[in-house]
């Protein structure tokens, strides 16, 4: 699940997902930070899930999938698109 939060030029966009599915530790991979896997890792939030916010530039789109533990790549199903293999999102 995507939540977004719109401020001034830039879009905080916070990355959900359930604090146990996928099990392990999950990090949010994409163009923004250069594909590189535990720079935005998903933390457990009180109602359950787990999150992390990340904040890009107003109107631009960025590629990105999740990572999980045993190399598990997946994507959000709720992204506003996808492009092959990658989740899409439009800020």
């Amino acid at each position: 699940m995507l939540e977004r939060r719109a401020r001034k030029e830039r879009t905080e966009v916070t990355f959900v997902l359930p604090a146990d599915t996928p099990p392990g530790p999950v990090s949010v991979v994409g163009d923004f930070n250069n594909w590189q896997p535990g720079t935005h890792t998903l933390q457990a939030r009180g109602d359950g899930m787990r999150a992390v916010t990340v904040t890009l530039p107003g109107k631009s789109a960025h590629s990105f999938r999740y990572l999980a533990a045993g190399d598990y790549w997946f994507d959000d199903e709720q992204a506003d698109s996808h492009d092959g293999i990658n989740s899409r999102i439009h800020t």
